[in-house]
């Protein structure tokens, strides 16, 4: 495994000091908590009823078949809601003072079939550490037919995945449940991070949720809905159609459009700009003056706040999104953001170009 990328601590601190300032200043004077407020809690109840209440209709309601399906459909979409308005906050950290609080809402997202902690290790030390550097950003590395990388090598498919690209998004969290935890727990890679050992209860978690949530979803619902089974099957799927379709959009927007840029250490392994800096160059806004934008993204519409502070509850994100875009201007650093029509229009732009333009070596 090649050396991890290091960044330069002694260029463009005082951009990182001023900001920390500001937003520090900004919770003091305003009397706030980082972590989950009122809001927060009631935004958490509201999508959890959604999560369970679509689940309990499906399994008891004993509806018609489109009725299912549409339920189905439901469950997928409050599957992602769960996810990043709940377990995302959870597993970072910053939905509670309390490590209690936020390891029992991190079950949100064994229930639902996705390792929380096998995210923490993808999402919240590999791609927060390493943002949209090839080999060490997991978020960006994806099946081989979708190139995100002008590292990666150039097939004549990839020249038409702006067209599929989208249908195998949906397939992202079936995969997730299937496939990729699974092999990522036991090859034991995950970006620079490898080798070291697994708690032995995290062997338990992973077997335990992953059958539970196939019990859960797959198999009850085979024995309770009174409907031919290749329905339930297909629901099953058109749930996880739903889901992966929303998650993979939320986080392809936010990195990988057009404005963003696919950084690289130099020969000596170093990166050309502090790890804040970099946050800024390789993260993007989408909607981020919508509420219910941020509503349903879990404030991921605003991931250049999310990646900045990470430990902040993302119901904050809109408040200190204005000094985080005032403090870049006066430091002449970019701030990236846009309408999401603009974003998915640039995200497909992204994949036609990386589907077109050789390889680079170095």
């Amino acid at each position: 495994m090649q050396n991890p990328p290091k960044y330069p601590t002694q260029i463009e601190k005082e951009f990182a000091a001023t900001l920390n300032s500001k937003v520090n200043q900004f919770f003091e004077k305003s009397q706030l908590t980082q972590n989950a407020d009122l809001r927060m809690v009631l935004k958490t109840l509201f999508h959890l009823t959604g999560w369970i209440g679509s689940y309990l209709l499906l399994i008891f309601g004993h509806f018609d078949v489109w009725v299912n399906y549409i339920l189905w459909a439901i469950l997928g979409f409050f599957l992602t809601m769960v996810a990043v308005n709940i377990g995302h906050d959870a597993i970072h950290g910053s939905y509670s003072k309390k490590k209690w609080i936020n390891d029992l809402l991190a079950h949100t997202f064994n229930l639902n079939g996705a390792s929380a902690y096998m995210w923490k290790r993808m999402h919240n030390l590999a791609h927060h550490t390493y943002t949209n550097i090839d080999g060490f950003d997991e978020d960006i590395e994806p099946i081989p037919v979708i190139r995100l990388s002008d590292r990666k090598p150039l097939k004549n498919i990839h020249r038409y995945q702006h067209i599929y690209a989208f249908f195998f998004y949906c397939l992202a969290t079936l995969s997730w449940v299937f496939i990729k935890d699974y092999v990522k727990f036991f090859k034991n890679e995950v970006g620079n991070f490898s080798g070291e050992p697994h708690p032995k209860k995290e062997y338990f978690f992973l077997f335990f949720y992953k059958f539970l949530n196939y019990g859960l979803f797959l198999v009850l619902p085979l024995l309770v809905i009174p409907h031919p089974w290749i329905h339930t099957i297909l629901g099953f799927i058109l749930m996880h159609f739903v889901a992966g379709f929303f998650l993979a959009i939320i986080f392809m927007l936010a990195h990988v459009v057009e404005e963003t840029h696919f950084l690289y250490p130099d020969t000596s392994g170093r990166m050309e700009h502090s790890w804040t800096v970099h946050q800024l160059y390789t993260t993007a806004n989408f909607a981020r003056k919508s509420w219910l934008a941020a509503f349903l993204t879990g404030g991921l519409n605003q991931q250049v706040e999310h990646h900045l502070f990470p430990h902040v509850c993302s119901i904050h994100y809109p408040a200190i999104g204005k000094i985080v875009k005032q403090t870049a201007e006066e430091f002449g650093l970019p701030y990236y953001e846009s309408s999401f029509l603009h974003a998915l229009q640039s995200h497909v732009q992204f994949l036609k170009r990386l589907g077109r333009v050789p390889e680079k070596t170095a």
